[in-house]
């Protein structure tokens, strides 16, 4: 019933284990969504600051060097959360909550399905696809002359 050797349930893995492991792999995905969009919060902060120092820059040009040095002494590289920059945000995600989630989830799929990856989904296409239809081929390997 499944796609290949490494999706395949293992023996002895039952419905619900396996559904329970979807379910886990699911969650991950989300904290991996949530991960990108963080890198995405640092790399804004960054382009901002550096447009805010531009900004800075032709105020000063312009003659308005007190609102220059209002906004350089204020915001120019001000912390975005207390004591920290945006990549300090990121180190502290990702060494802390997302390192351990990852962990949990390898470790659980390593003592329950011998650290087979997605085997929930793997049963879920065996379920939904057409078999011998092009395009609802197994593995891409049985793919080929489809």
């Amino acid at each position: 019933m499944s796609v290949d050797d490494a999706h395949t349930r293992p023996p002895g893995a039952s419905d619900t284990t396996v559904a329970a492991l979807g379910k886990l792999s699911e969650a991950l995905e989300v904290v991996e969504e949530a991960r990108g969009l963080l890198y995405g919060f640092h790399r804004r902060c960054g382009m901002a600051d550096l447009a805010l120092g531009e900004a800075v820059d032709l105020l000063r040009e312009a003659g308005h060097d007190e609102l220059a040095d209002r906004l350089e002494t204020d915001l120019v590289g001000r912390n975005v959360l207390a004591g920290r920059w945006s990549f300090q945000v990121v180190e502290e995600y990702d060494d802390g909550y997302y390192g351990a989630f990852r962990e949990h989830e390898r470790r659980a799929r390593d003592e329950l399905l011998g650290g087979r990856r997605h085997v929930y989904e793997a049963e879920m296409k065996q379920e939904r696809r057409t078999h011998g239809r092009p395009g609802h081929a197994a593995t891409p390997e049985s793919s080929a002359g489809s």
